[in-house]
């Protein structure tokens, strides 16, 4: 970690249309299919970095977790596309059914994650991994069997998160791949601290990225994104049955080799929905500051904000978010008129 404390950057809870940002394009690809079919059909377009010992950075969720991406759509990828992948996890910072890699398997069944080996990567122990550029850290603690692979497919719900605003690959890949005890506590608390959440808003975006960064550095470009955006609750996969209810309407999925590109048009098709089916969610992501996640990938050279949208679903249609959800519309409540934030 570095010798002297940073100061974190701002503009977290500010969103910045399209139209604002400059600099290069990126491909990113979309289906509205939110079935097997069309998460083969995705992954067939960014599929080409991924040689050699494959691992699947998926977040396998707690106990029986209503809103984790659905076992069988998963299985299908693993049996037309994946049959020598592993998926891999870590185990948990907070005490809980993952914290105990003999628990965390125990919770892998009941959520029938038994057609592919899953890798708990630092069942093993732990490796580090250099941060370059990094105002945080200088190196990030991994699951140490992170090494033994080739290649990583970040496949991603998005959705919300009670401390980052919200959960895409890059939130997958900083938080998953980071070990339960060393690696996750570097991101969330400041030693000495009683409180193991002390780190919150842009500081805690820029340390989730940081973090992203050492691993998708570690592969070298043999790295490829999808973010399935469906059932997105205000809260993460992490929180379980707990999750607040559902409101926000499923979109389809997201898929590039841009870390950066893949995260921001999924925001970008979220903040294209109609106003009262966006709501919650976007008052999730801008009151934790989670945008900050999106402009500190920039900052670090992590990929580009603008890019190319191709509808898979029409014969490679240019596309914008706003066409994307055309049609799209969410349950709301009024109560909710006086939560509206954009």
């Amino acid at each position: 970690m570095s010798e002297n404390k940073p100061v974190p950057g701002t503009g977290g809870d500010h969103y910045i249309p399209y139209s604002e940002r400059s600099g290069a394009e990126s491909i990113v690809f979309f289906t509205r299919k939110r079935t097997p079919e069309g998460l083969v059909a995705i992954y067939d377009r960014i599929s080409s970095v991924l040689t050699g010992k494959v691992a699947v950075k998926l977040h396998t969720g707690e106990p029986k977790g209503p809103n984790i991406i659905p076992r069988p759509m998963v299985q299908e990828l693993f049996k037309e596309r994946l049959k020598d992948a592993a998926i891999v996890e870590t185990n948990t910072y907070y005490d809980g059914d993952r914290y105990y890699t003999e628990d965390h398997r125990k919770t892998l069944k009941v959520n029938g994650w038994t057609f592919a080996p899953v890798d708990i990567m630092d069942e093993d122990g732990t490796a580090m991994l250099p941060v370059k550029g990094g105002k945080w850290f200088t190196e990030m603690s991994v699951g140490k069997n992170l090494l033994n692979y080739d290649s990583l497919l970040a496949l991603t719900h998005f959705k919300g998160h009670v401390q980052g605003g919200f959960g895409g690959s890059n939130k997958n890949i900083g938080i998953g791949c980071a070990d339960g005890r060393i690696g996750k506590a570097m991101i969330h608390t400041t030693p000495g601290q009683p409180n193991q959440w002390d780190i919150a808003k842009e500081e805690f975006m820029e340390r989730i990225t940081e973090s992203t960064k050492a691993t998708i550095d570690h592969f070298a470009g043999h790295v490829a994104y999808i973010n399935v955006l469906r059932n997105m609750s205000v809260s993460c996969d992490c929180e379980g049955v707990a999750a607040a209810p559902v409101v926000t309407p499923d979109i389809g999925i997201t898929a590039s080799l841009d870390i950066l590109a893949v995260d921001q048009a999924s925001m970008d098709l979220v903040y294209a929905l109609p106003l009262l089916s966006r709501t919650d969610i976007v008052e999730r992501i801008q009151s934790r500051h989670g945008l900050r996640q999106l402009t500190y990938m920039k900052e670090m050279g992590m990929g580009n904000d603008r890019y190319t949208l191709i509808d898979i679903d029409n014969d490679d249609a240019v596309i914008t978010a706003e066409q994307a959800v055309e049609g799209i519309s969410g349950k709301w409540t009024p109560d909710r008129y006086s939560r509206i934030t954009v």
